[in-house]
């Protein structure tokens, strides 16, 4: 019998590579997992919609009429916020964007902006949007990343 008829060895060969994942790599596994989960329905309430609506408790660090900013549930750096508009006018992800979306863009990074400042990010932060399941989206209500408090790596990962 040779290593790949052997189930021993394919279990081992198996629990080996999950021993040798990064948490990072588990993370980024997760969030892909969770992206192909995820439904890019226009109609259906998200998750956002929740916080907006205040059904659902947040960490809000910043607000006004068109934006909403919270603390991430599940951090990637010291300082992970998400930047949101409250409406989401069929803005699903930023490969949904046109032009009636041009000023509520503009009006994201901006605001991601003042929240670095407010958070004392003087260093340097990262924005990151991801969009569609490759792109490990899995809220289909464009948002911002706001990243910030450490050493930020390139290529990520």
């Amino acid at each position: 019998m040779n290593k790949e008829e052997n189930p021993i060895s394919s279990r081992l060969a198996v629990l080996t590579s999950h021993l040798r994942k990064s948490p990072q790599t588990a993370a980024m596994a997760s969030e892909k997992e969770a992206a192909l989960a995820a439904s890019p329905s226009d109609d259906s309430p998200t998750i956002f919609d929740k916080i907006i609506n205040k059904q659902i408790p947040a960490n809000i660090v910043y607000e006004d009429e068109h934006v909403l900013a919270f603390r991430d549930i599940s951090p990637q750096a010291p300082t992970h916020i998400l930047v949101i508009p409250k409406l989401r006018n069929g803005l699903t992800g930023i490969s949904k964007a046109e032009e009636k979306h041009f000023e509520i863009l503009g009006r994201l990074l901006y605001t991601a902006k003042i929240v670095a400042k407010q958070e004392g990010l003087d260093d340097g932060f990262r924005l990151v949007i991801n969009d569609g399941p490759s792109g490990c989206q899995s809220v289909y209500h464009l948002h911002i990343h706001l990243l910030g408090g450490r050493q930020m790596n390139w290529p990520p990962g």
